[in-house]
């Protein structure tokens, strides 16, 4: 096979893994945003019992085949800039789903993400064939790490009491650690096939030394899977963004401080490093201010018990609006009045008023100890 063809080869694999990370970034982004807020335990057994987690998983899967299978065909140089259009097609691919149309903003900061990757990865050097980390200098890294990515994570999920800013930094922490995270497990990786081909530094491990790096490979690996979820609460292009960066800076750690690699071109190599990462962290800025944040549905309030009894006020009926209040003791009765009914004066002379009124006033006394009333006054 030719160069040319492996070039053709390498750059279309390379393409299958970029739209497949896409694809698992817009299904986790999806199950982000439909899922209830919860921690510790609950939460994961939700979303291990969740079809679209695993269609996520798959398409994870399906990408890093074919990233691994296009560095087959192809340099790295060539393979790992085309692995950032992720966040190119990501972005349309989430819109479409969400109904709604790619701002002009997020095209920019995309493409401040994109350029600023695409400026670390040319001026990272190589790691010479073969050359891996030693197991005590990945037992070194692992735990670094570990301690690292929990620093990151550490922060709880604001939901809708944090606001927009709350979610969106907390998701930033947990994409930064997802990358980490993912970028060890790729260095390990490289131990890891360097000890099959009993290739290691320091000579050949045992086979518990093997199954060890073989169980911090897939710590890490689910580690950071589990973590990008967590981080798509906040959005997705801006998550996406600080996931593809912290990826390849974390591997660019290890093989500059460990493997000997350095940036190209000398000095003029890290000047280049720092700009192209200020030029991508515009591009994270951009996305955060610019991008929707996902709305995380919250978990079903408890129902407030119903009130039994007679606690209910009666309906008023009648003309009456008001019933008066039941009043306790004997009742009092009004007198009735025996005997020839009672013409009440006319009101002429002297004290007539005073008379009438008294008259009015007069307990109910027993007949013999009422008073006579006066005799009427002739006119």
């Amino acid at each position: 096979m030719n160069a040319a063809v492996g070039t053709v080869i390498a750059v279309l694999l390379s393409l299958v893994s970029a739209a497949g990370y896409a694809l698992a970034a817009v299904a986790q982004s999806r199950l982000a945003a439909s899922s209830p807020v919860r921690d510790g335990g609950g939460a994961l057994r939700a979303l291990l019992t969740h079809g679209q987690w695993w269609s996520a998983v798959g398409l994870n899967a399906a990408g890093a085949l074919a990233h691994v299978a296009a560095l087959h065909y192809g340099p790295l140089t060539l393979v790992q800039p085309l692995g950032a259009l992720t966040l190119v097609a990501a972005l349309p691919l989430g819109a479409y789903h969400a109904r709604r149309r790619v701002t002009r903003t997020e095209w920019r900061g995309a493409l401040w993400t994109l350029g600023g990757l695409v400026g670390l990865v040319a001026v990272t050097g190589p790691a010479a064939p073969g050359e891996a980390l030693s197991l005590r200098e990945s037992l070194v890294v692992a735990a670094t790490t570990a301690l690292l990515v929990a620093t990151l994570a550490s922060g709880r999920p604001h939901g809708h009491e944090g606001g927009a800013g709350g979610r969106g930094r907390n998701g930033l922490g947990h994409a930064t650690a997802s990358g980490i995270a993912s970028g060890v497990a790729s260095a390990l990786t490289q131990t890891l096939t360097a000890a099959l081909a009993r290739e290691l530094p320091g000579g050949a491990p045992a086979w518990w030394q093997t199954a060890l790096l073989a169980l911090l490979i897939s710590g890490f690996a689910t580690g950071g899977l589990l973590l990008s979820q967590a981080a798509y609460r906040g959005g997705l292009a801006a998550p996406l963004a600080v996931v593809n960066l912290s990826n390849p800076a974390a591997a660019a750690v290890i093989g500059v401080a460990l493997l000997g690699e350095t940036f190209r071109a000398g000095a003029w190599g890290w000047l280049v490093a720092a700009a192209a990462s200020l030029v991508a962290a515009r591009g994270v800025v951009l996305l955060t201010k610019d991008g929707p944040t996902a709305e995380p549905t919250p978990a079903a309030p408890t129902a407030e018990p119903t009130p039994t009894g007679p606690t209910a006020e009666p309906t008023p009926t009648g003309p009456t609006a008001r019933s008066a209040p039941a009043v306790s003791g004997p009742t009092l009765t009004t007198p009735t009045t025996t005997g020839p009914a009672l013409t009440t004066p006319a009101a002429t002379g002297p004290g007539a008023v005073d008379r009438i009124l008294s008259r009015q006033t007069t307990p109910d006394l027993p007949p013999s100890q009422a008073e006579p009333l006066p005799a009427p006054v002739a006119g």
